[in-house]
């Protein structure tokens, strides 16, 4: 191994008690490839096999929490038929001698009625994104919020039957628990909404479902994760203050971690042009020497992971798409072999990457997402 790797190698113990080998853990990024009722199919399971060994943790895509928190192709832990099916999964990441976290999620307004069977999307408010072709959705009452709060607790238990090492809460990326925080898609009056506080309300009473699950249903450590998208383009949309208050709130729930998702680890304020610090810099700097914050975004090489640690002072990467590209991407580095890394992805290279047909189609069809050359 080259000497100035050595730090992305050292191992990490969170505070629950649980040791990770290395600081490199894979991002959570969507397959489309479970069967329509949520059950993990054999191709992501050598979908993650392949890309699992010598990782400090993989991440999975989201398994929503409900039926009527999900999208095509994705995942579920929103029943207790589920179990079997998330524990192959667990299986198939835990063989290769890396930890395994299942990230939970509810994909409120981002839904639509024909993934849904019929059912309208639901979110905090009946305010539809402004992403194109979004449908409006149907405010939650009081007792749906109650009970979307207990799924989260028990799609939790389900994780740990199922042999997980911990559970990721989905809090980013436009999904329920960060409408419940945007003031765009929250325009409530009640316990849920009405002010910065109470939009807070939710992400911290799903957190408790969680953590009430994880003492009630193992006695052995146990991962939690939470991760945030740190600003919002809309208007009312969340800031960066917006995210630095809920973070001071985070901070004390008992976490292991937080995850920024950020589409580079050396991105600035997408809402204030003028302010050009990292949002990991400031996000590490108000709250990092007192929780472990995972920065992610464009890491492709090494020498990326490191500036992003040394930089950004950061204990933890997530690396998404270039562990699509390449499976073997820690192996390389650890074997003094990073100059032979993949950076780009060829058709007849799909078999070899055990990128099921679906993902692959998935990615075709969102030009630049990934190098794929002809």
């Amino acid at each position: 191994m080259n000497e100035k790797y050595k730090s992305l190698f050292e191992p990490f113990t969170f505070k629950s008690g649980v040791t990770i080998d290395n600081r490199i853990v894979m991002a959570p990024m969507t397959t489309n490839s479970s069967f329509e009722n949520g059950m993990v199919t054999t191709d992501e399971c050598m979908y993650y096999n392949r890309r699992a060994k010598g990782l400090g943790a993989v991440i999975t895509a989201c398994a929503q929490v409900r039926e009527d928190g999900k999208f095509a192709g994705s995942l579920s832990a929103a029943s207790d038929m589920h179990i079997k099916s998330l524990a192959k999964l667990a299986k198939s990441i835990k063989s290769t001698g890396t930890k395994a976290i299942l990230q939970i999620f509810h994909v409120g307004r981002n839904g639509s009625v024909s993934t849904l069977r019929g059912l309208q999307p639901v979110s905090a408010s009946a305010v539809a994104s402004e992403r194109e072709g979004a449908e409006t959705p149907r405010a939650l009452a009081d007792d749906e919020v109650r009970d979307i709060i207990t799924a989260f607790g028990e799609a939790t238990r389900r994780a740990i039957e199922a042999g997980f090492d911990g559970v990721e809460i989905h809090g980013a990326n436009t999904y329920l628990i960060q409408q419940f925080f945007s003031p765009h898609s929250n325009r409530r009056d009640d316990h849920w909404g009405g002010t910065l506080e109470k939009r807070m309300n939710f992400p911290l009473a799903v957190i408790d479902s969680v953590k009430s699950a994880i003492a009630k249903h193992t006695d052995k450590p146990f991962i939690l994760g939470y991760r945030i998208s740190p600003e919002e383009i809309e208007e009312p949309g969340i800031t960066l203050d917006d995210t630095l208050a809920l973070l001071s709130k985070l901070k004390d729930q008992g976490l292991d971690y937080i995850h920024i998702s950020t589409g580079h680890y050396m991105q600035s304020s997408i809402r204030d042009q003028d302010n050009k610090t990292p949002v990991l810099k400031t996000i590490v700097e108000a709250i990092g020497a007192e929780i472990p914050i995972i920065g992610v975004g464009q890491i492709i090489t090494p020498d990326h992971a490191v500036e992003a640690m040394e930089k950004l002072n950061l204990p933890l990467i997530a690396i998404g798409r270039q562990l699509i590209a390449e499976p073997d991407w820690i192996e390389k580095v650890k074997a003094g072999k990073e100059d032979s890394i993949r950076t780009e992805i060829r058709p007849e290279d799909q078999e070899e990457l055990a990128l099921p047909d679906a993902m692959w189609e998935y990615v075709n069809a969102s030009p630049g997402w990934l190098p794929i050359v002809e």
